[in-house]
């Protein structure tokens, strides 16, 4: 079936290949939402071989770029909510770091798969987060950084989530190449990820749980 070629090209990052099958499908009349889904079903297949340390970073931004360029075609017109979504994610690098590769390399295989996420860019104030965060009701925060001043913007941001009221509704993980258990526990996250597959990971057991809490206050 060619829907499964198109996810196994897009996990092989066989550009050219990728847009001709799409293009025939197109043409045959396939629902563009199911091609979406075969997209994001070779990015996962990219996420397994950067876990399996067959791909490294450069077949990650390909892959992400490529992923951009062949669904911005068969994505729903803004308005249209068909297309379904994992999750919302608000991502962005934290006051005080300009670096934005590692977290645009994350957002794209986290979009890939299916998550919904609001990049806010790089050097993110934490008021910026409260406010995203309140406008999308999203439930996973993350936080990026690749200087070690970025600790202080990570615990400064996750101290806001506390005061803002809204720390036991929203998990929130850090990643970057700097960070570890120690910045963690200092910062006060739940998590970090120094990989998107660390990312992909973690977004699936945040948003798993936290689907598990509103299940299980809702029963209360």
């Amino acid at each position: 079936m060619a829907e499964n070629q198109i996810a196994q090209k897009m996990a092989d990052l066989e550009e050219e290949a990728i847009h001709q099958l799409i293009k025939n499908e197109l043409a045959a009349g396939t629902d563009p939402l199911t091609l979406l889904e075969m997209l994001k079903e070779g990015m996962m297949g990219v996420s397994k071989r950067f876990e399996n340390g067959e791909y490294f970073l450069p077949e990650l931004i390909m892959a992400g770029e490529l992923f951009k360029e062949v669904s911005a075609a068969l994505r729903p017109a803004p308005g249209n909510n068909h297309e379904a979504s994992l999750g919302a994610i608000v991502f962005g690098t934290v006051k005080g770091d300009i670096h934005s590769i590692g977290k645009e390399v994350t957002i794209s295989i986290l979009e890939g798969i299916g998550y919904r996420v609001h990049d806010l860019g790089v050097d993110v104030p934490p008021e910026k987060f409260i406010q995203k965060l309140r406008e999308t009701g999203a439930r996973v925060l993350g936080l990026s950084g690749l200087i070690t001043s970025a600790y202080d913007g990570m615990k400064e941001t996750v101290e806001a989530v506390v005061k803002a009221g809204l720390r036991d509704q929203v998990k929130i993980m850090i990643g970057g190449g700097i960070t570890d258990e120690r910045v963690r526990v200092y910062t006060g996250a739940d998590a970090y990820g120094n990989n998107p597959s660390d990312a992909v990971n973690i977004c699936r057991r945040f948003i798993g749980e936290n689907d598990n809490e509103i299940r299980n206050n809702d029963a209360n």
